[in-house]
């Protein structure tokens, strides 16, 4: 077999990326998720560009799985990565996350999931590192996307065995 000089592999998981990209996309700002729609979303917690606080990077030294459903705040949508605050233990947190960084997504409502390559890394910027040293107040907590909870979840119980 010839070759692969133009990276197909490397082409197909940016393409599927975009895709991650385009669906977080559709939920940003006031318009929240469409429908019955809700991601799961696992990263790598330790690949470069992934802010997160250190109790978090420390419960997961290796992957997370954040859920987007009914209570998230301030997506945005960058070309190389996303950014959302989520709740845990009561107190909100920003979570920044490369494309490059994600190891699957899933969205349950329609059954439809991706599974990724780990890549190379992003840059994120000592300010959005900073905001995640330090929670956002409680009082001054963003508009709410819609009702109910964060959570990390496993992807396990997806899994077919």
């Amino acid at each position: 077999m010839a070759e692969d000089l133009i990276g197909y592999d490397t082409l197909t998981q940016e393409a599927m990326r975009g895709v991650v990209r385009a669906a977080l996309s559709r939920a940003v700002g006031s318009r929240g998720l469409p429908g019955r729609h809700h991601f799961y979303i696992t990263f790598k917690s330790q690949a470069p560009g992934v802010v997160l606080p250190d109790h978090l990077k420390q419960r997961y030294p290796d992957e997370m799985t954040i859920v987007l459903e009914h209570q998230f705040w301030d997506l945005e949508v960058f070309p190389d990565r996303f950014r959302v605050i989520l709740k845990f233990g009561g107190q909100p947190y920003p979570i920044v996350a490369p494309f490059a960084a994600l190891t699957r997504f899933y969205d349950p409502s329609v059954r439809f999931g991706l599974q990724f390559d780990a890549l190379a890394g992003s840059v994120v910027s000592d300010e959005e590192i900073a905001a995640v040293e330090t929670p956002a107040p409680v009082d001054e907590a963003p508009s709410e996307t819609g009702t109910g909870s964060a959570a990390v979840v496993s992807l396990d119980a997806f899994r077919k065995k």
